[in-house]
């Protein structure tokens, strides 16, 4: 286990990469940020009431990344994002107003496509810029209430 509630294998589980073919292991400086991530994971579950957080995309290494079209500055790939939802909590939206509202230290927050949430940190030495956004078919915007 990662942290008390968050496996390494739920961590970097890609149906994608199965069916492609792609070994989406973590090196070990991703796996020491999958174990900040796991952890960081837990403080949020204590905000959303202990309520069990379903990760639908945790780390992806470069290829497996850009075969979801996704950027290559992405935090996935270093370990340090995941995308999840927590439907016993609330929706996504209601789930993003309480981690912005929250002391957690997240790099970015974004509400994506009204559907999950995407939640990075930073690396260790970094500052978190705690930025809120929300990504629709029209783009990128920041994220209000």
């Amino acid at each position: 286990m990662a942290s008390p509630n968050f496996s390494m294998d739920e961590l970097t589980h890609s149906d994608t990469a199965a069916r492609h073919g792609i070994d989406n292991t973590p090196n070990e400086n991703e796996k020491d940020n999958l174990y900040k991530l796991a952890m960081e994971l837990e403080n949020v579950r204590k905000l959303l009431n202990n309520k069990p957080i379903y990760i639908s995309s945790g780390y992806r290494n470069l290829e497996l990344n850009e075969l979801l079209g996704s950027k290559r500055t992405s935090a996935h790939i270093r370990g340090l994002a995941s995308d999840f939802t927590c439907r016993q909590f609330g929706t996504p939206d209601e789930i993003v107003f309480a981690i912005i509202n929250s002391d957690i230290p997240y790099d970015q927050v974004i509400l994506e496509f009204d559907r999950w949430v995407h939640l990075s940190f930073c690396e260790d030495q970094e500052t978190p810029r705690r930025q809120a956004l929300v990504i629709n078919k029209e783009g990128a915007m920041i994220y209000s209430d």
